[in-house]
């Protein structure tokens, strides 16, 4: 009997399959294609014939591409009342998960338009391991070939033959039934999560995500390591502006992630490891289950939802606040490089893929509307917002104008290059001497006295000390109102301004921060953009 294997390997009392009877002659022999969420994702091609349905198993999908080679592996004869079979079958059966009809139609031999040569000369062909049909179907439409190979007794190539339904667009973008228009997604259950940390619902997720996406300008590479990111210039104000993307200036650490399968690699734009100092961030993007590299800030937020540097910088003694990480950008997916796509397609398919992981989170934006997007920033007390060109590429290393960050208050990184005698009961020190990069020579730009804490005071003191010098950094010793102890200029902190002088110099800096993730040789003076 032709089902005898379809029987012997189901349980129909508890599968909603149909069960297994033959077919009599009837009209135009049918085809379906299958799109089925097992144990591994796959689409399942079956031909009508001798009263079944001959079924093939496609991993990757079929294709209109002619220059496209499929693997298409022959596995048991279906019921013919399966071409009608969607639905889910339960978790302990064989084949467990959802199936949808991908696509449905009739289908012919290439020898005659109208059908009539019937079943002949397709079963010859299927006996001589060369069958050639043509499909009419919702999706696909043509002729194809499915030839075997030597490879084993069941294994196959489905190839797609030159013709005017031939194209190199990737059809399984259209990833929706053509019986209930639902996705595979809709249809599945949850399921339980595994090791990894993807369920099965996820697993589709990530699958249809990436086939959804037009990925062709994304070249299949090995992954990257040690990405150094893409920087923002500084923007003189807000604006708004239909092709520009407007996101939340995060608070914290900038960190680059290279993902895989569980694997984490987390570090900083300096390419300083991260992985233990935060590792419940670590520990969370190991339960992603991609094979990824993410761009995005660790920050530490308040009750209200606010990220708080200086509790992200005591948050390995004290633990208060949430640690989160901020994923604004996917730079690689499962064997492809990205960075050459859109900014808005690289965050539509981080938004998809991402699942819902306890820690992380999709850094979400808001378009064309910056100024309105800025003032809500600033009435809730945020640093700034980072505006975006929509269509930009990712500039690795770089600090491009296509990307901006607009501040709510004017801040300047310095590099520490001294400190002056404390005065009026102050200890420790009275200001730090600062400095910038302009090439090689770092240029003085001014000394901040206020801002700092007794605390803040005898820790950066005592992080000075080993770093004192005899000579200035500086090509020119800069005038100050006090002397000053020099020091290797290899602290960099941050301090809040209100605009810069003719010299070039800082009016009224105020201390906020030393800045841990910063290299001295970074610290420029910021000029704005736009």
């Amino acid at each position: 009997m032709k089902l005898k294997e379809y029987k012997t390997k189901r349980r129909f009392g508890e599968t909603p399959e149909p069960e297994p009877r033959l077919h009599g002659k009837g009209g135009g022999l049918v085809f379906v294609v299958h799109k089925h969420a097992a144990r591994a994702l796959h689409y399942d091609l079956r031909l009508e014939m001798e009263g079944v349905l001959k079924s093939w198993a496609v991993p990757k999908g079929p294709s209109l591409d002619p220059s496209v080679k499929r693997l298409a592996v022959m596995v048991e004869d279906h019921p013919f009342e399966y071409k009608d079979f969607e639905g889910v079958i339960p978790e302990g059966n064989y084949g467990a998960g959802g199936v949808i009809v991908w696509d449905r139609g009739i289908y012919r031999h290439p020898a005659g338009e109208d059908g009539k040569e019937g079943e002949s000369p397709l079963l010859e062909g299927l006996k001589r391991g060369d069958l050639k049909f043509v499909l009419e179907g919702e999706k696909l439409r043509g002729e194809f070939a499915l030839v075997k190979t030597a490879m084993g007794k069941n294994s196959w190539l489905l190839i797609k033959k030159k013709d005017d339904y031939a194209t190199k667009e990737d059809i399984l973008g259209e990833n929706r039934s053509v019986v209930s228009g639902r996705t595979l997604d809709d249809l599945s259950p949850a399921g339980p999560v595994k090791p990894s940390g993807r369920g099965k619902r996820d697993r589709i997720r990530l699958r249809e995500a990436i086939e959804a996406a037009n990925l062709k300008d994304a070249p299949a590479k090995p992954m990257p390591h040690g990405v150094r990111p893409m920087l923002a210039a500084l923007a003189g104000g807000p604006f708004d502006h239909p092709d520009w993307i407007f996101e939340v200036k995060w608070d914290g650490y900038r960190a680059v992630a290279e993902v895989r399968h569980g694997e984490v690699s987390l570090y900083s734009r300096n390419l300083i490891s991260l992985t233990q100092k935060f590792s419940p961030v670590a520990q969370a993007l190991g339960k992603l289950g991609l094979e990824a590299v993410l761009d995005g800030e660790i920050v530490v937020a308040d009750e209200e939802g606010r990220s708080d540097f200086q509790m992200l910088h005591n948050y390995q003694k004290s633990g208060k606040g949430h640690l989160l990480y901020y994923v604004f950008d996917l730079l690689y997916l499962e064997g492809h490089d990205l960075t050459g796509l859109p900014l808005l397609m690289r965050k539509g398919l981080l938004k998809k893929v991402l699942p819902p992981v306890p820690g992380i989170r999709f850094s979400d934006h808001v378009a064309k509307d910056g100024v309105l997007f800025f003032e809500a920033a600033r009435q809730k007390g945020l640093e700034g917002i980072v505006a975006k060109h929509s269509e930009g590429v990712y500039r690795i290393g770089t600090r491009s104008r296509q990307w901006l960050k607009v501040k709510t208050r004017l801040t300047q990184e310095g590099a520490i290059a001294g400190f002056t005698a404390p005065r009026r009961g102050r200890k420790h020190f009275g200001s730090l001497v600062l400095g910038a990069f302009k090439g090689r020579e770092l240029v003085y730009i001014g000394h901040s006295g206020g801002g700092f804490t007794s605390k803040t005071l005898k820790e950066i003191h005592e992080r000075l000390v080993p770093l004192i010098r005899k000579k200035c950094p500086f090509k020119t010793v800069p005038a100050t109102d006090a002397s000053v102890t020099w020091v290797r200029p290899e602290l960099v902190c941050e301090v809040a301004f209100q605009g810069w002088t003719e010299e070039g110099l800082m009016r009224q800096p105020v201390f906020l921060r030393l800045r841990e993730d910063k290299a001295p040789r970074e610290v420029t003076q910021e000029k704005t953009g736009r």
